[in-house]
């Protein structure tokens, strides 16, 4: 296996003394209880000590170890983005540069860029050095994995503080996923499937905020019809998905088509929240009392009870005044229908 660079390997931090690390501990320990970032870091402490009190396997205790590593390290780099809008680009490291898909890829991540989002691609060839050409040093992340092969930094993105490697694929596609507002899947082999179809699942079952997921192929290539041709007859045909499955995603043939689709998926859609059993969906702007009716009549079938409701925030959601002046559409959602969900959205971006 080839041995990271400098840029790949992570970065050795200071070891605590015993004495700063008693310190820390006792000081977490006196925090409020009424604290929750502290009563979070006290319960991973606990867990920590279960840890050492299950005996575990040493390999067991280094899985833990590097993927609580990775997750810290990952979540700090993003922290300082994010009020920054992102898309995960996925597709093949062995696509080349002359290759339509290739300068596709260019052209979408040049104007999804240019709409203020930055774009997070897997930080090695074909596809992901396309997208990072496109969209510039510094609208890039790399969220690379160590393999054998394929898979070193791309020139666009190497050194840069924004990339990150990964020992692990679970945490890897972890970040892909969390720090996302939208999905582009471009041609590529087993892993792009693997990212692809965990992204749809992870939608389809309503693990993951809804989110536009557009599939991209240069106009002549058919890699997405085949693909959507085979989950329609046998997956859809079958009864393995639903009919409303198939709104989750998109294909088109041109970076302009993707960067409207997902532009238009958050024409008026803003955010959810879940407040015990109900749903806040914030809206960027209101709709009429007539439409209220209309959304009624055409998705009840989401509610547990009661009815779609127009109204400001809830109080649970005081916690987030920057988003406090935008209108919610409050309803109990049965948690069930998270493809119908997305209809819901695309009906309300679409009045």
């Amino acid at each position: 296996m080839n041995t990271p660079s400098k840029s790949q390997q992570p970065k050795l931090r200071p070891v605590l003394s015993k004495d700063e690390i008693l310190h820390q501990i006792t000081t977490l320990l006196e925090s409020p209880e009424d604290d929750l970032h502290a009563a979070l870091m006290k319960e991973l402490l606990a867990g920590l000590l279960k840890l050492h009190d299950a005996h575990l396997d040493l390999l067991d205790l280094k899985i833990v170890n590097r993927a609580v590593k990775e997750l810290r390290h990952a979540f700090g780099v993003f922290h300082g983005y994010r009020d920054r809008q992102k898309v995960s680009i996925f597709g093949s490291a062995r696509t080349p540069s002359d290759d339509p898909n290739y300068q596709l890829a260019y052209r979408f991540a040049q104007a999804i860029v240019q709409q203020g989002f930055m774009v997070i691609t897997g930080g090695a060839d074909g596809i992901m050095r396309a997208s990072q050409e496109g969209a510039g040093r510094e609208n890039s992340f790399g969220v690379n994995i160590m393999l054998p092969f394929e898979q070193g930094p791309n020139a666009t993105i190497a050194d840069d503080p924004k990339l990150i490697t990964f020992k692990y694929f679970f945490t890897r596609k972890l970040m892909f996923q969390k720090e996302a507002n939208a999905i582009a899947l471009f041609p590529g082999g087993f892993g792009t499937h693997d990212e692809g179809f965990e992204i749809l699942t992870l939608a389809q079952t309503g693990k993951s905020d809804p989110q536009p997921i557009v599939c991209l192929q240069a106009p002549g290539c058919d890699y997405w019809d085949d693909w959507s041709a085979f989950v329609t007859k046998q997956l859809l045909k079958r009864k393995l998905i639903n009919e409303e499955d198939l709104s989750l995603f998109t294909i088109v043939n041109s970076a302009d088509a993707a960067v409207h689709d997902i532009l238009r998926f958050y024409r008026r859609y803003h955010s959810i929240r879940f407040v015990g059993r109900q749903m806040a969906m914030r809206l960027k702007q209101t709709i009429s009392a007539e439409q209220l009716d209309q959304i009624q009549e055409r998705f009840s079938d989401l509610l547990t009870e009661g009815r779609f409701e127009l109204r400001g925030p809830l109080e649970e959601e005081i916690d987030e005044p920057g988003l406090r002046d935008l209108p919610r559409l409050i309803f109990s959602f049965n948690r069930r229908s998270a493809s119908r969900l997305c209809q819901l959205i695309n009906h309300l971006n679409g009045l």
